[in-house]
């Protein structure tokens, strides 16, 4: 008896150190992604917006499901399947298109800021604040393209996002996904101010580094369907 429960013990450990490792593992690859999108988002804008419009369909996907059908957060396999379906033609269409490309970050950068204040005040996820969300992001697109803000809304996107990627990444680790994934804004808020004030000075970094390095530099547009 002593034995077997020796063997189950060690059995419980190595699971936990296991779960521990892949924890850190996904923790850094997290951190590593979010350091490079708000620090080098506009350099690395054709290796990175491909990568981050696959995980903002995949969101978007998800939290559609959720709220017009009542679904949990990727919670089935149809919310899991729509998810991947708009991720992978959101990453595709960006890394054919410029143009889709500003888009998605234009866009995805509207509807967290809009979704974010509006969780932040109290309001609970829902279908006003999935609607009032994806209308800002729409304008953002707009605005964007009207008034050929393309360069500073990838460095704004990128920089303020990276900074979400990377803390977002550290507060999994000590909360339960299911919590975060259901708000995580209150996630969030519910951490130290100490942290708040990180993400802020990490986004105000990330847009100063990215305005020096591309000063003299601007993106061309481009249009890979034609060109192959």
């Amino acid at each position: 008896m002593p034995d077997k429960a020796i063997k189950y013990h060690n059995r419980r450990m190595n699971m936990v150190n296991e779960s521990f490792f892949t924890l850190a593992c996904a923790g850094l690859i997290g951190s590593i992604f979010g350091l490079l999108l708000a620090f080098f988002g506009y350099r690395l804008f054709l290796v990175l917006l491909p990568i981050w419009g696959f995980f903002f369909g995949l969101w978007l996907g998800a939290d559609t499901m959720q709220v017009l059908f009542g679904e949990g957060f990727l919670a089935t396999v149809t919310s899991w399947v729509l998810g991947f379906v708009v991720g992978a033609l959101f990453a595709v269409l960006s890394y054919l298109f410029y143009f889709v490309a500003v888009a998605v970050i234009a866009g995805s950068l509207g509807y967290f800021a809009a979704v974010g204040v509006m969780l932040a005040i109290g309001m609970d996820p829902g279908f006003l604040v999935w609607l009032i969300g994806l209308i800002v992001g729409v304008v953002f697109i707009f605005v964007t393209f009207q008034f050929n803000l393309q360069k500073w809304v990838i460095i704004l996107a990128t920089a303020f996002m990276g900074a979400g990627v990377t803390f977002a990444t550290f507060i999994l680790l000590f909360n339960p996904l299911a919590r975060f994934l259901e708000n995580p804004v209150k996630v969030a808020l519910d951490q130290s101010a100490f942290l708040l004030v990180l993400f802020a000075l990490m986004v105000a970094a990330g847009i100063v580094v990215q305005y020096l390095q591309n000063k003299t530099y601007t993106l061309e547009s481009y249009n890979k369907w034609e060109a192959e």
